[in-house]
C-alpha cells in the first residue's frame, strides 16, 4: 500500500466503515451526472425529426446540460460548504426530476434546452461536486480506489439507459420517456440521504511532536509527506488557504496562483473541446453509416461495459506505490490515448468497425475520467478540492458547452463525421502532450523544493544544536568560575 497523502482536514478520515456507504451514494450521483446527458443522444435523431432541426442545433441540448452542470460548480461548492453534500443531492435529484417532467410538454427546441439543459444542468451540478467532495473525507490512504469506483457508477448507469431509453421511446415517444426519467432520476435524492457527515470528532488527528533533528528522518518525512510535495505556495499562503478550507464560505481563489493548479486547468479547458463529443454522436454516427437503431443504441452499451471495469481498475492502478507518487504522468497518457483512438475512428468501416472503436474508447474515456479528479485532488490537496473543482468546472463549461456543437457544424459543413473525430482527436492528443511536458517540471520543481525545505530544516536544527551547546558551555564555565 503506498503512504497516505497528508491531508489539513485536521483529523484522520476513516477510510472505510461508513464511507463506503458514502461511496455507493456517490456511485449513482455521479453515474446520473455523467451518464443522463449522454443517453439522452437515443432521442437525438427523432427529436431532431420532430422540430425539424439541424445536426448542430440538437446537439446543444445535451452541451448546455453539460455546461449548465459545469457552470453550477461553484454555486455547488458555496452550498456544500455551507450545508453539507447530502442535502445539496437530494435539492439536485429533484430539480432534474422536474426539469424532465416539463421537458415533456416542450413545444420548440428552446423549450429543451431551458428545461433539459438549464435546469437539468444545474440539478446535475448539485450531484456530481458534493458526491466528489464527500469522498475526500471519508477517504485518504484509499482515495484512489474510492474515487474510482465511485467514477464507475457513469459507465453502469450509462450501460442501463441506453438500452432503457431505446425500449421507453419505442413503447411511450419521446414525450412518455421523458415523464417515465424523471421519475428514474428522483434515485439521486435515495443516494444523497446515505452521504452522513464524517465524524470528525471520533477520529481527531494526533497532535505532532516536535521533530528531531536528524537529517535522514527529516528527509524520510518529507518523501511520505506528497501532499507537502504538491503545495508549491509560500508559508503566509499555505496558512491563508488552511483558513479558508477550515472556515469554507468562499471560493478559494489564491489557487489561481497554485502552479499544479493551472497545468491541469489550461489543459483540460483544451481537453473539455473534444472530451464528450465523440460519446455524443457515437449512436447518430452509427446510424449515419446504415446501422439500425437498436445496435446503434448497443455501441453505447459496449463503450458502458469497457468502461464500467476499467474505471476501478484505474483506481486500483492508480493506488499502487509505483504509479500514485507519479499519477500525473498516468493521467497524461490516458488523455493522450483518447485522442490517438478518434484519430483512428474514421479508419473503423462497418458495425464491427464501430464495436472495436467502442471498445478502444471505452478504455481510454474510463481511465481519464476516473483519475480525473483524483489527479486534482492529488495536486491541490483534499482539504482544497471543494473549491479547487468549483473554479475549474465555472471555467470548463465554455468548452463543454462548444464542443459538440462545434462537432455537429463540421458534421452540417462537410457531412460526414470524420472530421468531427479528426477535430476531437486533436483537442484529446495535445493537451496529453502538454501534461507529460508540464508535470515532468513541476514534479521536478516539487522535488527542488522539497530539497530545499529538508536543507533549511538541517541547517535550522544544527543551528539549534550549536545554541544549545554554546548556552551549556558558557553556564559550564559559570559554575567553574
Amino acid at each position: 500500500m503506498p503512504p497516505a497523502a497528508a491531508t489539513n482536514l485536521g483529523y484522520t478520515p476513516p477510510d472505510g466503515g461508513w464511507g463506503w456507504a458514502v461511496v455507493f451514494g456517490a456511485f449513482i450521483s455521479i453515474g446520473f451526472s455523467y451518464a443522463f446527458p449522454k443517453s439522452l443522444t437515443i432521442y437525438f435523431k427523432e427529436i431532431q425529426e420532430y422540430f425539424s432541426v439541424s445536426y448542430s442545433q440538437i446537439a446543444w441540448v445535451s452541451s448546455v446540460m453539460l455546461a449548465s452542470m459545469y457552470a453550477g460548480g461553484p454555486v455547488s461548492s458555496i452550498l456544500v460548504n455551507r450545508y453539507g453534500s447530502r442535502p445539496v443531492v437530494m435539492v439536485g435529484g429533484v430539480m432534474v426530476s422536474t426539469a424532465m417532467v416539463l421537458a415533456s410538454f416542450g413545444k420548440t427546441i428552446i423549450h429543451l434546452y431551458l428545461c433539459v439543459g438549464v435546469i437539468g444542468g444545474f440539478g446535475l451540478a448539485f450531484n456530481l461536486q458534493p458526491s466528489l467532495t464527500i469522498i475526500g473525507t471519508y477517504f485518504q490512504v484509499k482515495r484512489p480506489l474510492a474515487n474510482g469506483l465511485a467514477m464507475t457508477g457513469s459507465p453502469v448507469v450509462l450501460c442501463t439507459l441506453a438500452p432503457l431509453n431505446q425500449f421507453l421511446f419505442d413503447s411511450f415517444g419521446w414525450r412518455g420517456s421523458f415523464l417515465i426519467l424523471g421519475s428514474i432520476v428522483l434515485n439521486c435524492c435515495v443516494a444523497g440521504s446515505l452521504m452522513r457527515p464524517v465524524n470528525k470528532n471520533a477520529q481527531q488527528k494526533p497532535k505532532t511532536e516536535q521533530p528531531e533533528c536528524n537529517g535522514a528522518a527529516a528527509e524520510e518525512a518529507a518523501t511520505v509527506d506528497t501532499s507537502a510535495q504538491s503545495d508549491n505556495l509560500t508559508e503566509e499562503n499555505r496558512n491563508e488557504s488552511m483558513t479558508q478550507g477550515c472556515v469554507h464560505k468562499f471560493i478559494d481563489l489564491s489557487l489561481f496562483r497554485h502552479r499544479g493548479f493551472l497545468i491541469y486547468l489550461i489543459g483540460n479547458v483544451v481537453m473539455f473541446f473534444g472530451f464528450f463529443a465523440p460519446v455524443v454522436f457515437l449512436a447518430p454516427y452509427a446510424k449515419h453509416q446504415g446501422i439500425d437503431e437498436y445496435s446503434a443504441a448497443f455501441l453505447l452499451s459496449i463503450f458502458a461495459l469497457v468502461d464500467m471495469f476499467i474505471r476501478p481498475a484505474t483506481g486500483l492502478i492508480g493506488n499502487t506505490r509505483w504509479i500514485r507518487p507519479r499519477i500525473q504522468y498516468f493521467f497524461s497518457f490516458a488523455v493522450s490515448y483518447n485522442g490517438v483512438c478518434h484519430l483512428l475512428c474514421p479508419l473503423a468501416s462497418g458495425y464491427w468497425g464501430l464495436v472495436i472503436y467502442a471498445v478502444f474508447f471505452g478504455l481510454a474515456f474510463g481511465m481519464v475520467s476516473a483519475l480525473l479528479f483524483e489527479v486534482l485532488m492529488d495536486l491541490v490537496g483534499a482539504h482544497r478540492f471543494s473549491s479547487a473543482v468549483g473554479l475549474v468546472t465555472i471555467i470548463e463549461c465554455g468548452p463543454v458547452l462548444l464542443g459538440p456543437p462545434i462537432s455537429g457544424a463540421l458534421v452540417d459543413a462537410f457531412g460526414d463525421y470524420k472530421y468531427m473525430y479528426y477535430a476531437c482527436g486533436v483537442f484529446m492528443l495535445v493537451p496529453g502532450i502538454f501534461f507529460f511536458i508540464m508535470h515532468y517540471y513541476n514534479y521536478k520543481k516539487l522535488d527542488e523544493e522539497r530539497r530545499q525545505s529538508v536543507a533549511v530544516e538541517m541547517r535550522t536544527c544544527e543551528e539549534a544544536v550549536q545554541l544549545k551547546a554554546s548556552q551549556d558551555d558558557k553556564i559550564a564555565h559559570e559554575t567553574d568560575g
